[in-house]
Parts: structure tokens; sequence; C-alpha cells
């Protein structure tokens, strides 16, 4: 089954269960930790929860105001509002993502796949400098696999990072593409099909060099 063909309940689903998670997750940690750099560039993670969070009580009146203020720059909007809500006690940003887990919030043509998608990597985002585990379950994963690859959504990656190269993860039953194979479980592949280096050395395949270049 396609990401496409997924029900978007299952969908909204997975996201309500991940984000609670990631608010489980939030509230365990130091004030070292959540100032340590996350996988997100220029973000520590705190800012990184705090972005998951901020688009939880994201509406399209919020966003146009936050486009506006960023002068149409969506990446500058995201980034603002991310801060904004990181700059909360944890315990609050916690709140946020426990009370608002079952938004049904999309940006205008991503869909509920792309929140989805963005908490799973975003946990790894966490998780990953931090030495922690993330085991999210395989089926989750392949949504998100399903998603990433049709189309390439530019929220998650970039045109031509992917080509050539043949994802496979076997603990998702996905794979897709020809060419130099990049290998491992689904979490990991995903991750760094989302720009993510430092997850590289837990796959597998000649194609791993190639991706290891194009993400510089």
């Amino acid at each position: 089954m396609t990401a496409s063909a997924v029900p978007d309940e299952t969908v909204l689903a997975v996201s309500a269960r991940h984000r609670r998670a990631l608010a489980d997750l939030l509230g365990s940690l130091d004030q070292e930790a959540l100032a340590h750099p996350s996988l997100c560039t220029e973000w520590d993670v705190r800012t990184v929860a705090g972005h998951v969070a901020s688009v939880l009580t994201m509406n399209l009146g919020t966003l146009v105001v936050d486009m506006v203020t960023a002068r149409g720059s969506a990446d500058r909007a995201i980034d603002r509002a991310a801060r904004r809500v990181a700059a909360r006690p944890v315990p609050e940003i916690a709140a946020i993502l426990r009370t608002h887990a079952d938004s049904r919030f999309a940006i205008p043509g991503v869909g509920l796949r792309g929140p989805m998608t963005d908490v799973l990597v975003h946990t790894a985002d966490i998780a990953v400098p931090l030495g922690l585990p993330h085991d999210p379950d395989p089926a989750d994963v392949r949504i998100a696999l399903d998603f990433v690859v049709a189309g390439r959504p530019r929220a998650f990656t970039t045109r031509g990072r992917l080509d050539g190269l043949r994802l496979v993860a076997d603990d998702a039953g996905f794979a897709h593409g020809e060419g130099a194979q990049v290998r491992g479980r689904g979490i990991d592949v995903l991750v760094a099909a989302c720009g993510r280096p430092a997850v590289l050395d837990r796959l597998d395949g000649d194609g791993v060099a190639v991706l290891r270049e194009r993400l510089g």
C-alpha cells in the first residue's frame, strides 16, 4: 500500500502517537541535552521541539502573518515560529505536543503525510545526536518513505538527491528506485533521504557514498 492509499485517519493516528512520544522524550531531557546541537543546521534540540509544536498551533491565518513578517520567505517564517515556541518553558512545549497531537493542520499542497513525516524525522534530529534510541514502527516509517519519494517534496528532500539510487528498507517492506543501493532500517533510510548525513554510517550499499557526496 502506497502513502497515497493509506487512509487519512491512519496518518493522523500515526502523527498523534509520535507527537505524544516526542513530548515524553522532551520531558526527560535536562538543560544540557536541550541545548545540544540537533541534526537540523542552526537549531538546537529545544528549537527542533519548538518547531514541531509550532506547526500544531498553526492555521492559515497565522501562516499568512508569519510569511508576511518574513517577507515571503517560508524558511524564515518557519524558523521564527520555531524559536518563538522554543522560548517557552519546556513543560509548555510538551503540553502543546500532547494537547494538539490530533491536529489536522497541514501546509497547503503538502497534505497530512507531511506533518507525519516531519515528526518522525525531527524526533531523529533530537535522538540521534543525543545517542538515544529512536525505533518507530516500520509500518509508520513506510508511509513516510512512500511520501518522500513520491514527487520529492521540497520540504523534505531536494531535486536530484535521490536520482540513480535504490532505497531499500527491509524492516518496512520498502524498496524504491533503480541504481546504487542504499539499504538499512527504514527510519535511517528516511532520515538520510531527508538530508541528514549523520546516519549514513548506519546504512549499507554502494549508494551510500553517492548520497554522502550529495549531502556534502
